[in-house]
């Protein structure tokens, strides 16, 4: 038995901004009010920092199986309750594609050896992500895949995602894809623009995601079925989002920290920890997604965490694989450079990170502070000051544009079905964060 004594707990879903004590016993959470008497609980002082029900990133490239070099699912735990987060999105694109049950329930197995962050499995729409023969989604429903994605190799045979977007909805799922038309895209390393051209370096035209982000808003309309866009950067794709939602379709989007912060421009040189896929896009697209988040059309923050080797990302900008780490940096910079200048408010940062993915992965225990749903939480402290150093990271990845950077707000404690994973050697009786 836990009890969290006195935090400033954040709950959108109910309304919730308010000091309470928080009592925690068997997995769940068992009372919420202003002064819980429990004097055989573990206590724990929050006093001046922020309780959140515990976030989910929608989007986490974990490597296993295949490519342990890179990650591993227990060092991919380790760098997710660091960063403050209580469930993780595993993507497919592992060696084997996770297109099978064998391979799902292998990630599910790893994830409870680990036993931190809780990790769902979303499998592959197709075998092999080939494009061609889509998985059995409800054998892998089943097993515990939580959604469908080609991810970096997208569906691009339309009738293939639409008789995919009618299966995931038959399973209970939905697709959640890489919008990305892989001709208009191919040869490119950045996005299409000024920036491309003095840095003398292939593009990518925005066009390449606003065309298949329009296909699977169409396709999901005339179907009737989900689909949620993944990492959305363009301004052109969160007008197609927000129409659309207009229409009453049923599209969901999320976006990454590295395109809510960052843009084409600040490419100052061919460094490899800036090329990701999507890529950077213009001032302009960034300025598109933060409104987006703002007015509700973005409905996730989403990490898209995607280590690699240091040996990989050092062979030039326009070899290196796409792709930076982002599990241990998403929370402070989120907090840092949205929440605290008053891009967006502390209770929509809360809804971004955890209600809104809980709401859109149907988990109804989790994100929100209340009896009986899952003790899932993250402790933040709004004014801790941090420097990003990627030297300390828990992640084996190190590829980020955001070493060195300074922030003020950071998460200081992650706890798991009602067990404190974070900070690693646990809390005394009385003690702090």
């Amino acid at each position: 038995m836990i009890l969290l004594r006195s935090g400033r707990a954040v709950d959108p879903s109910r309304g919730l901004d308010a000091a309470v004590d928080i009592l925690v016993e068997g997995g769940r959470i068992a009372a919420v009010g202003p002064r819980i008497d429990a004097p055989a609980a573990h206590q724990v002082d929050l006093t001046g920092l922020v309780v959140a029900p515990g976030l989910i990133d929608l989007h986490v490239h974990l490597r296993e199986p295949g490519d342990e070099a890179k990650e591993t699912i227990l060092t991919g735990a380790r760098a997710a309750v660091r960063g403050g987060f209580a469930t993780v999105c595993a993507m497919p694109n592992t060696r084997p594609v996770n297109d099978r049950r064998e391979t799902t329930e292998r990630v599910l197995a790893e994830a409870r050896r680990a036993g931190l962050a809780n990790i769902l499995p979303i499998a592959a729409v197709t075998r092999g992500s080939g494009g061609v023969e889509l998985v059995d989604m409800a054998d892998l429903a089943a097993a515990g895949a939580v959604a469908f994605s080609d991810d970096g190799r997208p569906v691009s045979d339309s009738r293939v995602m639409r008789r995919a977007l009618e299966a995931a909805a038959a399973a209970g799922r939905f697709i959640d894809d890489h919008a990305e038309d892989r001709a208009l895209a191919e040869g490119g390393v950045m996005n299409e623009g000024p920036a491309a051209v003095r840095l003398g370096l292939a593009g990518i035209p925005a066009a390449a995601e606003d065309i298949v982000t329009a296909r699977d808003i169409i396709l999901a309309e005339a179907t009737g079925t989900r689909v949620h866009i993944a990492h959305l950067s363009t301004a052109g794709g969160v007008r197609l989002v927000g129409e659309a939602k207009a229409r009453g379709v049923r599209v969901s989007a999320e976006a990454a920290p590295h395109h809510l912060l960052l843009a084409d421009e600040d490419i100052a040189w061919p460094d490899p920890n800036f090329k990701m896929n999507p890529p950077l896009r213009s001032p302009a697209d960034r300025a598109a997604l933060v409104e987006g988040l703002r007015t509700g059309v973005v409905d996730a923050i989403a990490s898209d965490h995607a280590p690699h080797t240091a040996a990989e990302k050092s062979r030039g900008f326009a070899a290196a694989p796409f792709g930076i780490v982002g599990l241990e940096t998403t929370v402070a910079l989120v907090l840092d450079r949205l929440v605290r200048p008053g891009a967006i408010t502390l209770s929509r940062f809360v809804e971004l990170l955890s209600t809104g993915p809980a709401r859109l992965l149907g988990l109804a225990a989790k994100g929100r502070i209340e009896p009986g749903a899952d003790a899932d939480l993250t402790v933040l402290d709004l004014g801790r000051p941090a420097v990003v150093d990627a030297a300390r990271f828990e992640s084996k990845g190190r590829n980020t544009p955001f070493d060195g950077w300074a922030v003020t707000g950071a998460p200081v404690l992650t706890m798991v079905g009602g067990r404190i994973v974070y900070p690693f050697d646990g809390l005394a009786p009385g003690g702090r964060p």
